[in-house]
Protein backbone atom coordinates (compact mmCIF):
# COMPACT_ATOMS: atom_id res chain seq x y z
CA UNK A 1 0.00 0.00 0.00
CA UNK A 2 2.89 2.37 0.76
CA UNK A 3 4.23 1.77 -2.75
CA UNK A 4 0.80 2.37 -4.26
CA UNK A 5 0.31 5.59 -2.27
CA UNK A 6 3.69 6.90 -3.49
CA UNK A 7 2.89 6.05 -7.12
CA UNK A 8 -0.57 7.66 -6.96
CA UNK A 9 0.92 10.67 -5.21
CA UNK A 10 3.33 11.17 -8.09
CA UNK A 11 0.65 10.49 -10.69
CA UNK A 12 -1.72 13.05 -9.18
CA UNK A 13 0.92 15.44 -7.87
CA UNK A 14 -0.74 18.55 -9.42
CA UNK A 15 -3.97 17.74 -7.55
CA UNK A 16 -2.10 17.20 -4.27
CA UNK A 17 -0.06 20.37 -4.72
CA UNK A 18 -3.15 22.46 -5.51
CA UNK A 19 -4.92 21.10 -2.41
CA UNK A 20 -2.00 21.91 -0.10
CA UNK A 21 -1.74 25.39 -1.62
CA UNK A 22 -5.40 26.00 -0.78
CA UNK A 23 -4.87 24.71 2.78
CA UNK A 24 -2.02 27.18 3.24
CA UNK A 25 -3.69 30.25 1.75
CA UNK A 26 -7.36 29.88 2.70
CA UNK A 27 -8.62 30.15 6.27
CA UNK A 28 -11.60 28.01 5.26
CA UNK A 29 -9.41 24.95 4.73
CA UNK A 30 -6.61 25.29 7.28
CA UNK A 31 -8.13 22.39 9.24
CA UNK A 32 -7.30 20.03 6.35
CA UNK A 33 -3.79 19.66 7.80
CA UNK A 34 -5.42 17.80 10.70
CA UNK A 35 -7.47 15.38 8.60
CA UNK A 36 -4.77 12.73 8.13
CA UNK A 37 -3.77 12.64 11.84
CA UNK A 38 -7.46 12.43 12.77
CA UNK A 39 -8.02 9.54 10.35
CA UNK A 40 -4.99 7.71 11.79
CA UNK A 41 -6.35 8.23 15.29
CA UNK A 42 -9.72 6.78 14.23
CA UNK A 43 -7.89 3.68 12.98
CA UNK A 44 -5.97 3.41 16.25
CA UNK A 45 -9.23 3.77 18.18
CA UNK A 46 -10.55 0.70 16.33
CA UNK A 47 -7.48 -1.48 16.94
CA UNK A 48 -9.27 -3.96 19.22
CA UNK A 49 -12.14 -4.46 16.81
CA UNK A 50 -9.65 -5.01 13.97
CA UNK A 51 -7.47 -7.49 15.85
CA UNK A 52 -7.37 -10.84 14.08
CA UNK A 53 -8.79 -9.57 10.76
CA UNK A 54 -6.74 -10.31 7.65
CA UNK A 55 -6.28 -8.49 4.38
CA UNK A 56 -7.54 -10.32 1.31
CA UNK A 57 -6.23 -8.60 -1.86
CA UNK A 58 -8.88 -8.69 -4.58
CA UNK A 59 -8.04 -7.99 -8.22
CA UNK A 60 -11.70 -7.76 -9.30
CA UNK A 61 -12.06 -4.29 -7.78
CA UNK A 62 -9.17 -2.85 -9.78
CA UNK A 63 -11.30 -2.47 -12.94
CA UNK A 64 -13.12 0.35 -11.17
CA UNK A 65 -10.01 2.44 -11.86
CA UNK A 66 -11.13 2.80 -15.50
CA UNK A 67 -14.31 4.83 -14.78
CA UNK A 68 -12.31 6.79 -12.19
CA UNK A 69 -9.73 7.65 -14.87
CA UNK A 70 -12.52 8.62 -17.30
CA UNK A 71 -14.16 10.87 -14.69
CA UNK A 72 -10.77 12.45 -13.91
CA UNK A 73 -10.22 13.15 -17.61
CA UNK A 74 -13.67 14.77 -17.92
CA UNK A 75 -12.97 16.97 -14.87
CA UNK A 76 -9.55 17.91 -16.31
CA UNK A 77 -11.03 18.92 -19.67
CA UNK A 78 -13.76 20.93 -17.91
CA UNK A 79 -11.21 22.64 -15.67
CA UNK A 80 -12.76 21.49 -12.39
CA UNK A 81 -9.88 20.98 -9.98
CA UNK A 82 -12.15 19.75 -7.19
CA UNK A 83 -13.39 17.01 -9.52
CA UNK A 84 -9.82 15.98 -10.33
CA UNK A 85 -8.96 15.87 -6.63
CA UNK A 86 -12.04 13.82 -5.78
CA UNK A 87 -11.14 11.30 -8.49
CA UNK A 88 -7.55 11.14 -7.25
CA UNK A 89 -8.90 10.39 -3.78
CA UNK A 90 -11.24 7.78 -5.29
CA UNK A 91 -8.22 6.06 -6.83
CA UNK A 92 -6.57 6.02 -3.40
CA UNK A 93 -9.68 4.51 -1.81
CA UNK A 94 -9.80 1.91 -4.58
CA UNK A 95 -6.19 1.04 -3.81
CA UNK A 96 -7.12 0.41 -0.18
CA UNK A 97 -10.16 -1.64 -1.20
CA UNK A 98 -8.16 -3.79 -3.65
CA UNK A 99 -5.34 -4.50 -1.19
CA UNK A 100 -7.34 -4.88 2.03
CA UNK A 101 -10.35 -6.68 0.61
CA UNK A 102 -14.03 -5.92 1.16
CA UNK A 103 -14.27 -7.15 4.78
CA UNK A 104 -11.30 -5.22 6.20
CA UNK A 105 -12.09 -2.14 4.11
CA UNK A 106 -15.64 -2.16 5.49
CA UNK A 107 -14.28 -2.28 9.04
CA UNK A 108 -12.02 0.70 8.24
CA UNK A 109 -14.53 2.55 6.06
CA UNK A 110 -15.08 5.38 8.56
CA UNK A 111 -11.42 6.45 8.88
CA UNK A 112 -10.64 5.80 5.21
CA UNK A 113 -13.64 7.71 3.86
CA UNK A 114 -12.88 10.52 6.32
CA UNK A 115 -9.95 11.31 4.02
CA UNK A 116 -12.53 13.00 1.75
CA UNK A 117 -12.01 16.12 3.87
CA UNK A 118 -8.52 16.39 2.37
CA UNK A 119 -10.24 17.79 -0.74
CA UNK A 120 -10.91 21.54 -0.38
CA UNK A 121 -14.43 21.53 -1.78
CA UNK A 122 -17.56 23.53 -0.95
CA UNK A 123 -16.66 26.98 -2.32
CA UNK A 124 -19.67 26.76 -4.65
CA UNK A 125 -21.90 27.12 -1.56
CA UNK A 126 -20.65 30.65 -0.84
CA UNK A 127 -23.34 32.55 -2.86
CA UNK A 128 -26.09 30.46 -1.26
CA UNK A 129 -24.72 31.09 2.23
CA UNK A 130 -24.39 34.82 1.49
CA UNK A 131 -28.05 35.00 0.43
CA UNK A 132 -29.15 33.06 3.51
CA UNK A 133 -27.13 35.29 5.87
CA UNK A 134 -28.54 38.45 4.31
CA UNK A 135 -32.12 37.10 4.47
CA UNK A 136 -31.63 35.94 8.08
CA UNK A 137 -30.37 39.39 9.07
CA UNK A 138 -33.25 41.12 7.27
CA UNK A 139 -35.86 38.99 9.06
CA UNK A 140 -34.12 39.47 12.41
CA UNK A 141 -33.98 43.26 12.02
CA UNK A 142 -37.65 43.33 11.12
CA UNK A 143 -38.58 41.30 14.20
CA UNK A 144 -36.44 43.56 16.40
CA UNK A 145 -38.06 46.66 14.95
CA UNK A 146 -34.81 48.14 13.60
CA UNK A 147 -35.44 50.06 10.37
CA UNK A 148 -33.32 48.61 7.57
CA UNK A 149 -33.15 48.69 3.80
CA UNK A 150 -31.90 45.40 2.35
CA UNK A 151 -30.97 45.02 -1.31
CA UNK A 152 -29.32 41.81 -2.41
CA UNK A 153 -26.34 41.45 -0.03
CA UNK A 154 -26.31 45.04 1.24
CA UNK A 155 -27.94 45.98 4.56
CA UNK A 156 -28.42 49.70 5.28
CA UNK A 157 -29.39 51.04 8.69
CA UNK A 158 -29.15 54.52 10.14
CA UNK A 159 -25.71 53.74 11.60
CA UNK A 160 -24.21 52.80 8.23
CA UNK A 161 -24.07 50.14 5.56
CA UNK A 162 -23.13 46.48 5.93
CA UNK A 163 -22.23 44.14 3.10
CA UNK A 164 -22.38 40.35 3.39
CA UNK A 165 -19.04 39.55 1.77
CA UNK A 166 -17.80 36.08 0.86
CA UNK A 167 -15.78 35.93 4.09
CA UNK A 168 -18.97 36.60 6.07
CA UNK A 169 -20.95 33.82 4.39
CA UNK A 170 -19.87 31.32 7.05
CA UNK A 171 -18.28 28.82 4.67
CA UNK A 172 -15.11 28.51 6.74
CA UNK A 173 -17.19 27.81 9.87
CA UNK A 174 -19.45 25.34 8.08
CA UNK A 175 -16.66 23.25 6.53
CA UNK A 176 -14.67 23.07 9.76
CA UNK A 177 -17.82 22.19 11.71
CA UNK A 178 -18.76 19.37 9.33
CA UNK A 179 -15.22 17.94 9.44
CA UNK A 180 -15.26 18.02 13.23
CA UNK A 181 -18.83 16.71 13.41
CA UNK A 182 -18.03 13.66 11.29
CA UNK A 183 -14.92 12.95 13.37
CA UNK A 184 -16.88 13.28 16.62
CA UNK A 185 -19.67 11.04 15.31
CA UNK A 186 -17.23 8.34 14.16
CA UNK A 187 -15.45 8.48 17.49
CA UNK A 188 -18.43 8.41 19.83
CA UNK A 189 -21.33 6.71 18.03
CA UNK A 190 -21.75 3.30 16.40
CA UNK A 191 -25.34 3.41 15.16
CA UNK A 192 -25.83 5.09 11.74
CA UNK A 193 -28.88 6.95 13.06
CA UNK A 194 -27.03 8.76 15.83
CA UNK A 195 -24.14 9.55 13.53
CA UNK A 196 -26.51 10.99 10.93
CA UNK A 197 -28.30 13.16 13.52
CA UNK A 198 -25.08 14.62 14.91
CA UNK A 199 -23.64 15.28 11.45
CA UNK A 200 -26.90 16.97 10.42
CA UNK A 201 -26.66 19.14 13.54
CA UNK A 202 -23.06 19.99 12.58
CA UNK A 203 -24.40 21.35 9.29
CA UNK A 204 -27.54 23.16 10.46
CA UNK A 205 -26.23 24.72 13.67
CA UNK A 206 -23.23 26.59 12.11
CA UNK A 207 -25.40 27.97 9.30
CA UNK A 208 -28.00 29.30 11.75
CA UNK A 209 -25.28 30.51 14.13
CA UNK A 210 -23.52 32.45 11.38
CA UNK A 211 -26.79 34.16 10.51
CA UNK A 212 -27.20 35.09 14.18
CA UNK A 213 -23.61 36.37 14.26
CA UNK A 214 -24.19 38.62 11.24
CA UNK A 215 -27.43 39.87 12.75
CA UNK A 216 -25.62 40.56 16.02
CA UNK A 217 -22.99 42.67 14.25
CA UNK A 218 -25.69 44.77 12.57
CA UNK A 219 -27.55 45.19 15.87
CA UNK A 220 -24.28 46.17 17.55
CA UNK A 221 -23.75 48.79 14.86
CA UNK A 222 -27.25 50.10 15.58
CA UNK A 223 -26.47 50.33 19.30
CA UNK A 224 -23.04 51.92 18.83
CA UNK A 225 -24.25 54.18 16.07
CA UNK A 226 -21.38 53.15 13.79
CA UNK A 227 -21.33 50.32 11.26
CA UNK A 228 -17.53 50.48 10.93
CA UNK A 229 -16.98 50.13 14.70
CA UNK A 230 -19.27 47.10 14.89
CA UNK A 231 -17.62 45.31 11.96
CA UNK A 232 -14.02 46.24 12.80
CA UNK A 233 -13.05 42.81 14.18
CA UNK A 234 -15.96 40.73 12.94
CA UNK A 235 -13.69 37.87 11.81
CA UNK A 236 -12.13 37.55 15.27
CA UNK A 237 -15.57 37.74 16.87
CA UNK A 238 -16.72 35.07 14.44
CA UNK A 239 -14.05 32.56 15.44
CA UNK A 240 -14.80 33.11 19.13
CA UNK A 241 -18.51 32.71 18.48
CA UNK A 242 -17.85 29.59 16.40
CA UNK A 243 -15.78 28.04 19.21
CA UNK A 244 -18.61 28.55 21.69
CA UNK A 245 -21.14 27.04 19.28
CA UNK A 246 -18.98 23.95 18.68
CA UNK A 247 -18.46 23.53 22.43
CA UNK A 248 -22.22 23.59 22.98
CA UNK A 249 -22.67 21.08 20.15
CA UNK A 250 -20.16 18.71 21.77
CA UNK A 251 -21.79 19.05 25.18
CA UNK A 252 -25.18 18.38 23.64
CA UNK A 253 -23.91 15.21 21.95
CA UNK A 254 -22.15 13.70 24.95
CA UNK A 255 -25.21 12.10 26.65
CA UNK A 256 -25.85 10.00 23.54
CA UNK A 257 -22.40 8.43 23.27
CA UNK A 258 -22.17 4.68 22.72
CA UNK A 259 -19.66 2.12 23.95
CA UNK A 260 -16.87 1.07 21.53
CA UNK A 261 -17.43 -1.91 19.27
CA UNK A 262 -16.46 -5.28 20.79
CA UNK A 263 -13.28 -7.01 19.56
CA UNK A 264 -13.62 -8.84 16.28
CA UNK A 265 -13.44 -12.64 15.97
CA UNK A 266 -10.01 -14.20 16.05
CA UNK A 267 -9.62 -15.39 12.49
CA UNK A 268 -7.09 -18.06 11.64
CA UNK A 269 -5.21 -18.40 8.37
CA UNK A 270 -7.15 -20.34 5.76
CA UNK A 271 -4.59 -23.17 5.53
CA UNK A 272 -4.09 -24.27 1.94
CA UNK A 273 -6.13 -21.38 0.50
CA UNK A 274 -3.85 -18.79 -1.07
CA UNK A 275 -4.91 -15.24 -1.67
CA UNK A 276 -3.65 -13.04 -4.45
CA UNK A 277 -0.47 -11.14 -3.53
CA UNK A 278 -1.05 -7.42 -2.80
CA UNK A 279 1.46 -6.19 -5.39
CA UNK A 280 -0.66 -7.08 -8.43
CA UNK A 281 -3.75 -5.11 -7.35
CA UNK A 282 -1.48 -2.13 -6.58
CA UNK A 283 0.07 -2.25 -10.06
CA UNK A 284 -3.32 -2.71 -11.73
CA UNK A 285 -4.92 0.26 -9.92
CA UNK A 286 -1.96 2.55 -10.65
CA UNK A 287 -1.73 1.58 -14.32
CA UNK A 288 -5.45 1.91 -15.01
CA UNK A 289 -5.74 5.17 -13.07
CA UNK A 290 -2.86 6.57 -15.14
CA UNK A 291 -5.01 6.39 -18.30
CA UNK A 292 -6.66 9.75 -17.53
CA UNK A 293 -3.48 11.80 -16.94
CA UNK A 294 -1.84 10.06 -19.93
CA UNK A 295 -4.68 11.08 -22.26
CA UNK A 296 -4.59 14.68 -20.97
CA UNK A 297 -0.81 14.78 -21.37
CA UNK A 298 -1.06 13.67 -24.99
CA UNK A 299 -3.64 16.39 -25.75
CA UNK A 300 -1.52 19.06 -24.06
CA UNK A 301 1.73 17.95 -25.71
CA UNK A 302 3.46 20.71 -27.65
CA UNK A 303 0.83 23.39 -27.01
CA UNK A 304 2.34 26.87 -27.15
CA UNK A 305 0.82 30.29 -26.56
CA UNK A 306 -0.04 32.11 -29.80
CA UNK A 307 1.14 35.58 -30.63
CA UNK A 308 -1.75 38.04 -30.37
CA UNK A 309 -2.20 40.22 -33.41
CA UNK A 310 -1.87 43.96 -32.85
CA UNK A 311 -4.94 45.52 -31.28
CA UNK A 312 -6.37 48.73 -32.72
CA UNK A 313 -5.94 51.81 -30.49
CA UNK A 314 -8.22 51.60 -27.46
CA UNK A 315 -10.46 54.50 -26.55
CA UNK A 316 -9.68 56.19 -23.25
CA UNK A 317 -12.05 57.55 -20.57
CA UNK A 318 -12.50 61.30 -20.10
CA UNK A 319 -9.47 62.89 -18.46
CA UNK A 320 -7.07 60.16 -19.65
CA UNK A 321 -4.29 60.26 -22.24
CA UNK A 322 -4.05 57.75 -25.11
CA UNK A 323 -1.11 55.36 -24.82
CA UNK A 324 0.55 52.72 -26.98
CA UNK A 325 1.36 49.18 -25.83
CA UNK A 326 4.47 49.11 -23.67
CA UNK A 327 5.01 45.35 -23.83
CA UNK A 328 4.03 42.82 -26.47
CA UNK A 329 5.45 39.30 -26.13
CA UNK A 330 4.29 35.71 -25.84
CA UNK A 331 0.65 36.58 -26.43
CA UNK A 332 0.71 39.29 -23.74
CA UNK A 333 -0.03 42.97 -24.34
CA UNK A 334 0.24 45.62 -21.61
CA UNK A 335 -1.00 49.19 -21.99
CA UNK A 336 -0.72 51.86 -19.28
CA UNK A 337 -3.11 54.80 -19.67
CA UNK A 338 -2.34 57.91 -17.57
CA UNK A 339 -5.41 59.61 -16.14
CA UNK A 340 -5.80 62.77 -14.12
CA UNK A 341 -5.56 61.13 -10.69
CA UNK A 342 -4.22 57.60 -11.39
CA UNK A 343 -2.96 55.17 -14.04
CA UNK A 344 -5.01 52.46 -15.72
CA UNK A 345 -3.13 49.25 -16.54
CA UNK A 346 -4.72 47.25 -19.34
CA UNK A 347 -3.50 43.68 -19.86
CA UNK A 348 -4.58 41.49 -22.78
CA UNK A 349 -3.41 37.86 -22.67
CA UNK A 350 -3.87 35.22 -25.38
CA UNK A 351 -3.84 31.53 -24.46
CA UNK A 352 -3.21 28.45 -26.59
CA UNK A 353 -6.11 27.66 -28.90
CA UNK A 354 -6.43 24.17 -27.43
CA UNK A 355 -6.04 25.16 -23.78
CA UNK A 356 -8.47 23.55 -21.29
CA UNK A 357 -10.65 25.77 -19.08
CA UNK A 358 -8.40 25.64 -16.02
CA UNK A 359 -5.60 27.33 -17.99
CA UNK A 360 -7.88 30.33 -18.42
CA UNK A 361 -8.72 30.27 -14.71
CA UNK A 362 -5.04 30.14 -13.73
CA UNK A 363 -4.24 33.06 -16.02
CA UNK A 364 -7.14 35.01 -14.54
CA UNK A 365 -5.83 34.37 -11.02
CA UNK A 366 -2.33 35.41 -12.08
CA UNK A 367 -3.42 38.66 -13.73
CA UNK A 368 -5.74 39.70 -10.92
CA UNK A 369 -2.96 38.88 -8.36
CA UNK A 370 -5.41 38.73 -5.47
CA UNK A 371 -4.21 35.44 -3.96
CA UNK A 372 -2.73 37.16 -0.89
CA UNK A 373 -5.72 39.39 -0.22
CA UNK A 374 -7.56 39.04 3.09
CA UNK A 375 -10.98 39.01 1.45
CA UNK A 376 -12.19 39.01 -2.15
CA UNK A 377 -15.53 39.28 -3.85
CA UNK A 378 -16.73 39.13 -7.45
CA UNK A 379 -19.75 40.84 -8.94
CA UNK A 380 -21.05 41.56 -12.42
CA UNK A 381 -19.92 44.89 -13.86
CA UNK A 382 -22.88 46.67 -15.40
CA UNK A 383 -21.79 48.32 -18.63
CA UNK A 384 -23.56 50.45 -21.22
CA UNK A 385 -22.86 48.11 -24.15
CA UNK A 386 -23.07 44.34 -23.51
CA UNK A 387 -21.31 43.80 -26.86
CA UNK A 388 -18.08 44.84 -25.14
CA UNK A 389 -18.04 41.52 -23.28
CA UNK A 390 -19.20 39.96 -20.05
CA UNK A 391 -17.22 41.96 -17.48
CA UNK A 392 -16.78 41.13 -13.80
CA UNK A 393 -15.54 43.38 -11.02
CA UNK A 394 -13.17 41.69 -8.57
CA UNK A 395 -12.75 43.51 -5.25
CA UNK A 396 -10.16 42.73 -2.58
CA UNK A 397 -9.40 44.04 0.88
CA UNK A 398 -5.98 44.23 2.54
CA UNK A 399 -4.75 45.26 0.04
CA UNK A 400 -7.68 47.25 -1.32
CA UNK A 401 -7.93 46.79 -5.04
CA UNK A 402 -10.41 46.66 -7.91
CA UNK A 403 -9.90 44.67 -11.11
CA UNK A 404 -12.20 44.58 -14.12
CA UNK A 405 -11.87 41.30 -16.02
CA UNK A 406 -13.48 39.75 -19.11
CA UNK A 407 -12.73 36.74 -21.31
CA UNK A 408 -13.43 35.78 -24.91
CA UNK A 409 -13.55 32.15 -26.08
CA UNK A 410 -14.13 30.98 -29.63
CA UNK A 411 -14.27 34.57 -30.89
CA UNK A 412 -17.17 35.55 -28.59
CA UNK A 413 -17.58 36.67 -24.97
CA UNK A 414 -16.99 33.67 -22.73
CA UNK A 415 -20.10 32.07 -21.36
CA UNK A 416 -20.21 31.23 -17.70
CA UNK A 417 -21.21 28.01 -15.99
CA UNK A 418 -21.14 24.53 -17.42
CA UNK A 419 -21.97 25.67 -20.98
CA UNK A 420 -18.82 27.77 -21.14
CA UNK A 421 -16.67 24.97 -19.75
CA UNK A 422 -18.11 22.50 -22.24
CA UNK A 423 -17.25 24.83 -25.10
CA UNK A 424 -13.66 25.23 -23.87
CA UNK A 425 -13.35 21.48 -23.32
CA UNK A 426 -14.50 20.85 -26.91
CA UNK A 427 -12.03 23.41 -28.26
CA UNK A 428 -9.22 21.86 -26.21
CA UNK A 429 -9.76 18.53 -27.95
CA UNK A 430 -10.86 19.58 -31.45
CA UNK A 431 -9.13 22.95 -31.74
CA UNK A 432 -10.51 26.41 -32.56
CA UNK A 433 -9.52 29.15 -35.03
CA UNK A 434 -9.64 31.65 -32.16
CA UNK A 435 -7.33 31.82 -29.17
CA UNK A 436 -8.96 32.38 -25.76
CA UNK A 437 -8.29 35.95 -24.65
CA UNK A 438 -8.36 37.46 -21.17
CA UNK A 439 -8.47 41.22 -20.52
CA UNK A 440 -8.01 43.01 -17.20
CA UNK A 441 -8.34 46.67 -16.23
CA UNK A 442 -6.60 47.75 -13.01
CA UNK A 443 -6.55 51.34 -11.64
CA UNK A 444 -3.60 51.96 -9.33
CA UNK A 445 -4.61 52.97 -5.81
CA UNK A 446 -3.27 53.00 -2.23
CA UNK A 447 -3.33 49.75 -0.24
CA UNK A 448 -5.98 51.29 2.03
CA UNK A 449 -8.63 53.10 0.04
CA UNK A 450 -11.13 55.60 1.37
CA UNK A 451 -14.76 55.22 0.24
CA UNK A 452 -14.21 57.95 -2.37
CA UNK A 453 -11.22 56.06 -3.76
CA UNK A 454 -13.30 52.89 -4.04
CA UNK A 455 -16.04 54.67 -5.97
CA UNK A 456 -13.46 56.30 -8.25
CA UNK A 457 -11.79 52.96 -9.05
CA UNK A 458 -15.11 51.32 -9.89
CA UNK A 459 -16.22 54.25 -12.00
CA UNK A 460 -12.92 54.42 -13.91
CA UNK A 461 -13.15 50.72 -14.85
CA UNK A 462 -16.75 51.17 -15.95
CA UNK A 463 -15.90 54.29 -17.99
CA UNK A 464 -13.08 52.48 -19.77
CA UNK A 465 -15.36 49.63 -20.83
CA UNK A 466 -18.19 51.98 -21.83
CA UNK A 467 -16.08 54.15 -24.17
CA UNK A 468 -14.89 51.15 -26.18
CA UNK A 469 -16.64 50.61 -29.51
CA UNK A 470 -16.51 47.21 -31.13
CA UNK A 471 -14.22 45.77 -28.46
CA UNK A 472 -15.39 42.20 -29.07
CA UNK A 473 -14.73 42.57 -32.81
CA UNK A 474 -11.24 43.88 -32.16
CA UNK A 475 -10.45 41.05 -29.74
CA UNK A 476 -11.84 38.46 -32.18
CA UNK A 477 -9.74 39.79 -35.05
CA UNK A 478 -6.59 39.81 -32.92
CA UNK A 479 -7.24 36.27 -31.62
CA UNK A 480 -7.95 34.66 -35.01
CA UNK A 481 -5.34 32.28 -36.32
CA UNK A 482 -3.39 33.74 -39.26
Amino acid sequence: MALGVLVLGGLFFPECSAAVQVWMTSTAYGHCFLVLPMALYLIWDRREALRGMQAQPTAAFTWLALPIAAAWFAAERLGIMEGRQIMALAALELLFLSVLGARLFRALSGPLLYLAFLVPFGAFLTPVLQDFTAAYSAIGLKLLGIPAYVTDLTIEISAGTFYVAEACAGLRFLIAAVAFGVFYALLNYRSPGRRAVFIAASIIVPIMANGARALGIVVLGHILGSAEAAAADHVIYGWGFFSVIMLLLVVGGMPWREAPAPPGPRLQPAGATRHLGPLWPVLAVCLLAAAGPAAAGLLNWGIAAPELAALPPLAVPPGCTPATPTSVSGGLTVIRIPCSDRVLTITVAALPRRSPPDWLQRERARLTTLADAEDTGTSALRTADPANGQWSLVESKSPDRYVGVAAWVGGAPARGGLAGRLQQARDSMLGSPYAPVLMTVVPDAPARMAPSDRLRSQELIRQFVDVQHGLTGAITAAARAP
